[in-house]
């Protein structure tokens, strides 16, 4: 059975390019890096949750958590990227 990504492919005409072994490690430190900084994220911003004063403050709080998440999630897709095309 063939993965979304690889159906995506075929669609596409793109080619699918083996990876090292030094690739997926790397793309593997990154997997984790960014799931280690999410969860960071997730604690500070809890923290700052639970002493929200007012509607406004929890909204901000919120806005914010949701901008720094995209921004780790947006490095590491690029990250993985040059690790793909290299």
């Amino acid at each position: 059975m063939k993965s979304a990504w690889e159906l995506a492919l075929e669609r596409t005409g793109g080619n699918r390019k083996s990876l090292t072994d030094e690739q997926r490690e790397a793309l593997a430190d990154i997997n984790t890096r960014c799931q280690a900084k999410l969860a960071e994220i997730d604690i500070i911003y809890g923290d700052k949750l639970k002493k929200a004063a007012s509607q406004e403050e929890l909204d901000q709080i919120l806005a914010d958590k949701q901008v720094e998440s995209a921004s780790v999630n947006n490095q590491a897709e690029r990250d993985k990227e040059k690790i793909r095309n290299a």
